[in-house]
């Protein structure tokens, strides 16, 4: 697959503040062929340090909240600002997924790449949680690492090289994502798929880089763990 709006982003700087996997290839390939109109108001839900609310500002023309509990504002803000872009263009804000610090019915759209796995797995959370700070007709494009198939109860050797069976809780099959999904009363949903990008690709731009994490999970992924993995997309529109 080509990315054409990723490779700008594709510098040691940038790179350098991934947190997985390529966050702007995995949300270049969600939004092919989105519905969201330019112009409107989008939570960028686990946004971490900011990478990928830069480019739904930059490549997608969206008014952006970058919401995330681990990240601080004052820090994804100058960063924004390095970036060009300015407060009418983005927000960050510290927001608990679960507690989202907003008006009810605030955001026209949901994005969220590579990270909704962490809270999202709860079936009460669409309706309880996110669905009411979305508007009537607002979509929501979502995508997870997955597995191909669920493993959880025979874990392959090489997977347990770099993560423990507590961490690999978060990385389920699409089967487990249709059920939970299908579970909202709130969402429409519209479509739920594998993704057709490159594992082998996305993982390589995070394995190259030299930070502890990247490092232990090079165990797995060299002893071609990735072939149980991949990523998943679900495309919601609110009822």
């Amino acid at each position: 697959m080509e990315y054409p709006k990723s490779q700008k982003y594709n510098t040691p700087e940038l790179l350098a503040k991934i947190m997985g996997p390529n966050p702007f290839k995995l949300q270049e390939e969600m939004l092919q062929n989105h519905k969201i109109p330019a112009g409107s108001i989008v939570c960028d839900l686990g946004s971490g340090q900011g990478l990928t609310s830069v480019m739904l500002v930059k490549d997608y023309g969206f008014k952006v909240y970058a919401a995330d509990l681990w990240s601080e504002p004052h820090v994804n803000c100058r960063f924004f600002y390095e970036m060009g872009l300015t407060p009418d263009q983005i927000t960050p804000v510290k927001a608990d997924a679960a507690d989202l610090p907003f008006e009810k019915e605030f955001f026209d759209a949901v994005v969220s790449t590579d990270s909704y796995n962490f809270w999202g797995r709860d079936p009460e959370y669409l309706d309880a949680k996110l669905l009411p700070f979305v508007k009537s007709g607002g979509y929501l494009y979502i995508c997870v690492p997955g597995m191909k198939k669920d493993c959880h109860d025979n874990l392959p050797k090489e997977l347990l090289l770099s993560w423990t069976p507590e961490q690999l809780a978060y990385l389920r099959d699409i089967n487990y994502w249709t059920e939970i999904l299908n579970h909202s009363q709130d969402a429409e949903v519209i479509s739920i798929y594998e993704m057709k990008g490159n594992n082998e690709e996305l993982w390589e731009d995070w394995l190259n880089q030299e930070n502890e994490i990247a490092i232990n999970d090079r165990k797995a992924m060299g002893a071609d763990g990735g072939k149980y993995l991949n990523f998943i997309a679900f495309v919601l529109r609110k009822k």
